[in-house]
């Protein structure tokens, strides 16, 4: 296409869409000129919303909304009752706020309102909730005993005596005895206040704010798209398709075709001119984008399809909210986003993380799927399913039911069970099998780059699983040295040698060396460095093991067996074997089993 022509297209897109503006504005004047009706503080109520008692032409039914005690009010999800703070038209905006929650009242919300977006049930007609970085969700709890951690408020009214203890929490922290003593009631949008631990009457006051909800009344430029529906997403009115099983369905019913012929003749003539023209613009839009510009294929849409024949099973994201029960039981916040807790239909337990676009790119979501999405071995966490739709990223993996192992390795921190030295000994053993499998098990070597405590997972039986495969790097076997462009890793497990090559080069024995300091934290019941110590010589404790051992001096150990003992003084020896200075030092992961 010569630039001429593309100049002279350019135009008449400009004119069209111009146009196609002036069309909608019209049709919406006409509406508002017979159509207008006010209740409270909420004047000139129009298209698409119309009060109870106008004629049925001005607003469609699943928008209609009532004045009681000169509150505008409306109903979603089968007569939950929002009151109406404020309507924005230009934005398709509507600020509403739970009725049980406002006005100082005292109680649970109607019903959970839902994260995603819902589509009125049998129509093309959506509300969602906007700005997830605004709002929020408050989670609102039954429990049958008092609950300690702060992330949890206390609900004064609905506590006490002999009513159970109602508490809601801001944050969505979990709590480990959560699904014992708490049942889940229900959660609703909340402003973000950015208020640490607030009291109950602080978070009141933010609920009686209410939240918005955008709405839309459907499209006409998706129709061709089988099974797909659409919906405006901003306030310049540019068009999005969805697929329709992504939404949720509410029970609200069609309008009748007598309701429909009733529509202002003015606006149906407008709307029906408003669709020819936007199709012609579109289809001849489609056309200049194609001759001019090659299609983008995403980088993980493109590895995901050619990797087909051996990944394992990919979800969409509503089959993930569905699983995790909209994420309602939360198991932990990490570096790359948060864990909650699901269930397969099938009943079989899942840990699923959401992944936070920012912090986790697109390499490493491709590393964590092609990495462990290909190993089988009992000491590997096994990922059983992903899901990727655009900014939606998510892992399923097994559920480990207790936990990561620094809940059990580091008294003073530890929520879970101490571990006995015949058992530290099993947990290591099972640990190293897992790395050793990582290194020579399979074609290539894989690099895992982040052995900590906190990526070796612990199954019903406590048999260790490395986890975590996000920094992992494939090593191929004949080549000396692993080639990389930034340091990774966790500062307390990171070789030297990954910070400068002045110490050798970045090969397996850098994972061995993150080994040697997961063994020391093991056998010492404590992390390595620690400034509080009571002696400075015991600050940075593998200097002191060191020290203790050349002058064949004790562990200091206390109520311990000699064969206790002798467990513990191997494991500190293999220890300090692993993380010696330079990598040609250190054993291989064979020689340490």
């Amino acid at each position: 296409m010569s630039g001429e022509e593309s100049s002279i297209l350019s135009t008449l897109l400009f004119c069209l869409l111009i146009y196609l503006f002036t069309t909608e504005t019209e049709a919406r004047e006409v509406l508002q000129q017979t159509c207008s009706s006010s209740c409270g503080d909420i004047k000139n109520i129009s298209y698409p919303f119309r009060l109870k008692g106008d004629p049925s032409g001005c607003g469609y039914p699943e928008f209609e909304l009532s004045c009681q005690s000169n509150q505008t009010i409306l109903e979603l999800f089968n007569s939950a009752k929002y009151y109406v703070k404020r309507i924005s038209y230009d934005e398709s905006t509507i600020s509403v706020a739970d009725v049980n929650l406002a006005n100082g009242s005292c109680g649970l919300p109607f019903t959970s309102f839902p994260r995603e977006i819902f589509r009125l049930k049998n129509s093309r007609y959506f509300f969602y909730a906007l700005d997830y970085y605004k709002y929020m969700y408050a989670y609102f709890v039954n429990c049958s005993r008092d609950l300690i951690d702060q992330a949890f408020i206390r609900v004064p009214c609905l506590s006490g005596g002999n009513q159970s203890n109602v508490y809601v929490n801001y944050h969505g922290s979990y709590v480990s005895d959560f699904s014992e003593s708490c049942s889940f009631v229900s959660m609703v949008p909340v402003h973000n206040g950015n208020v640490e631990n607030p009291s109950y009457e602080t978070l009141r006051e933010l609920l009686e704010t209410g939240f918005d909800l955008r709405w839309s009344v459907g499209c006409r430029n998706c129709y061709a798209a089988a099974g797909r529906e659409c919906i405006s997403t901003d306030r310049t009115g540019n068009i999005d398709c969805f697929d329709s099983s992504s939404i949720t369905n509410l029970s609200y019913k069609l309008p009748t075709p007598h309701e429909w012929l009733l529509l202002d003749g003015a606006f149906v003539y407008l709307t029906i001119t408003r669709f020819i023209i936007g199709s012609t613009v579109l289809l001849v839009f489609l056309i200049h984008k194609y001759r001019t510009t090659l299609k983008k294929i995403d980088n993980i849409e493109k590895f995901l399809r050619n990797q087909q024949s051996w990944m394992p099973k990919r979800y969409s994201y509503p089959e993930i909210i569905a699983m995790t029960n909209h994420f309602t039981h939360k198991l932990g916040q990490g570096g790359f986003g948060s864990v909650y807790k699901g269930q397969l239909h099938t009943g079989r337990l899942i840990a699923v993380k959401m992944l936070e676009n920012s912090k986790f790119s697109a390499e490493e979501f491709i590393n964590e799927v092609s990495t462990i999405g290909r190993i089988h071995h009992v000491n590997v966490v096994q990922l059983l399913g992903f899901c990727s739709e655009g900014s939606k990223r998510a892992l399923v993996y097994e559920y480990m039911p207790n936990g990561s192992l620094d809940r059990h390795i580091f008294p003073k921190e530890s929520r879970g069970q101490s571990f006995s030295w015949e058992k530290l000994h099993e947990v290591a053993l099972g640990t190293a099998r897992g790395i050793e499998y990582l290194h020579n098990g399979c074609d290539v070597c894989i690099l895992h780059f982040d052995i900590k405590p906190h990526n070796i997972l612990l199954d019903h039986n406590f048999i260790p699983k490395v986890s975590d495969f996000g920094l992992a790097k494939f090593h191929h076997k004949e080549n000396d040295f692993v080639s990389i462009s930034a340091t990774r890793g966790t500062i307390g497990y990171i070789a030297p040698e990954l910070i400068s090559r002045n110490f050798g080069t970045v090969s397996c024995k850098s994972d061995v060396y993150g080994f040697g300091m997961v063994l020391l934290e093991m056998a010492g019941g404590r992390r390595n460095s620690n400034m509080n110590a009571t002696r400075s010589s015991k600050a940075y404790f593998p200097s002191w093991v060191y020290d203790q051992l050349n002058k064949g001096g004790d562990l200091e150990l206390q109520n311990v067996t000699e064969i206790e003992s002798m467990i513990a003084r191997k494991l500190c020896m293999i220890d300090l074997w692993c993380i010696q200075v330079k990598a040609a030092d250190r054993p291989s992961m064979t020689k340490v089993l």
